[in-house]
């Protein structure tokens, strides 16, 4: 796993083997083929610890991080803490899912529909959020989008809407006529 300057080569995270962690990315990749189809999935990949991690932590063996399918990532690694409650995994790789699309993409995701700016995972009562911060304007808060894993849901009703007003519109300029 190391090449001949001794840095580590990440290796793909077999199904199994975190399965909090696989989880919480089956839904974010829920969420990125609802927004970004043909992006992903996104996979989890380890590198081993370094050899003074190991020397100072006898439970540092590797840090696993989101991934595009062809491997490349960026931003810190998962927390391990972040592995035992399902709520916090699931922020934890959401966040490192949006850093990852951001910076080896240069694609904003997800985006707000109502605002059109960039959404952040965050926690209320206990679940991972897409979170916007809202407008310029004191008259549009920050709100809740939706829940990690049910944007599509979220933005498909806002579709759905937008067409039947769209219909409803042309409806009343043919009976105009």
């Amino acid at each position: 796993m190391y090449d001949s300057f001794g840095t580590p080569h990440p290796r793909t995270v077999e199904p199994g083997e975190y399965p909090v962690w696989d989880e919480a990315l089956a839904l974010v990749n829920h969420d990125l083929s609802a927004l970004l189809p043909g992006r992903g999935p996104l996979c989890l990949v380890a590198l081993p610890a370094w050899p003074e991690e190991s020397a100072d932590d006898e439970h540092a063996s590797e840090h696993v991080y989101v991934a595009l399918p062809d491997g490349r990532w960026h931003g810190n690694d998962l927390p391990s803490a972040a592995g035992a409650e399902p709520g916090t995994a699931l922020a934890a790789v959401a966040e490192a899912a949006q850093d990852t699309v951001l910076e080896c993409l240069w694609q904003v995701w997800p985006v707000c529909t109502e605002h059109r700016l960039g959404m952040h995972p965050g926690q209320e009562d206990g679940q991972a959020v897409w979170r916007c911060a809202g407008g310029n304007d004191e008259r549009e808060p920050g709100h809740v989008q939706a829940p990690v894993g049910k944007l599509e849901e979220s933005y498909r009703s806002r579709r759905e809407r937008r067409k039947q007003r769209k219909q409803n519109k042309q409806s009343k300029q043919n009976q105009g006529r």
